[in-house]
């Protein structure tokens, strides 16, 4: 089991801080904020450590990632309210790397279904610091760009499709020029719209397929990583189910 922990007072006070006056960047809160952190109970220190960054999205599929990297990998969450453009989204990552371990494998992160207040120009502005942000927490990670997923219909927040394929084009210009891996979850979970439990989450089993994408790619690159060195991470003989 995974033991669900609170991030640092300093973290849950950044997020209704703003920048100091000389930035001239404000938040644009909503209703309710928040952030979420977990990790492995027992993390085992032979294994390599990977991050999902991401949104209650991330957070649902985050527990079948996990149980699938199992003996693998062993797998932290940071889930957060704070959109690209909101100052507070780079305090919460600098911050969150004073409690996270200092070396991940593999960072799989995303940020678009929040902060609709946000112009998509003050989206897509924000999106190279947040790159620059989860980096600098562990220079040598690889870095796994998710899409994000579609809605089922518009929503009082402001979440249409129209405004997600605009933020995703915006994404996938910024990771392209950094040369940045794109985990496709909006092109899968397209493919099942039925599987929405609300107009914007999944059900538990929308959430296993979209874990199973993540958890294939990130396993990929571990073991490219460990080819060659056999007594690295992974055998690739327990992986196969996911690597095809």
């Amino acid at each position: 089991m995974q033991k669900r922990f609170s991030l640092v007072c300093a973290i849950l006070i950044a997020s209704f801080l703003v920048l100091p006056a000389r930035s001239q960047a404000q938040s644009i809160t909503e209703k309710v904020e928040w952030t979420w952190a977990d990790r492995p109970e027992h993390p085992d220190p032979a294994l390599p450590n990977v991050l999902l960054v991401g949104d209650s999205i991330t957070r649902a599929y985050y527990e079948e990632t996990s149980r699938l990297l199992q003996g693998h990998a062993n797998c932290y969450l940071f889930a957060t309210s704070a959109s690209s453009g909101d100052p507070r989204l780079l305090i919460q990552i600098s911050e969150l790397a004073t409690i996270m371990p200092h070396q991940f494998a593999v960072i799989h992160f995303n940020n678009g279904m929040h902060g609709w207040k946000y112009t998509e120009r003050q989206y897509g502005e924000g999106l190279p610091g947040f790159v620059t942000a989860v980096r600098k927490m562990s220079p040598s990670a690889t870095l796994i760009w998710a899409s994000t997923t579609p809605v089922r219909k518009p929503v009082d927040s402001g979440a249409t499709n129209a405004r997600v394929d605009e933020r995703n084009r915006l994404a996938s210009a910024v990771m392209q020029r950094q040369h940045i891996k794109v985990d496709d979850q909006h092109d899968l979970m397209l493919q099942h719209q039925d599987l929405h439990h609300d107009d914007v989450h999944f059900t538990a089993a929308g959430s296993a397929i979209q874990a199973q994408q993540v958890a294939r790619l990130i396993l990929r690159d571990l073991f490219a990583e460990s080819t060659g060195s056999p007594k690295r991470y992974i055998q690739r003989q327990t992986m196969t189910h996911l690597l095809r």
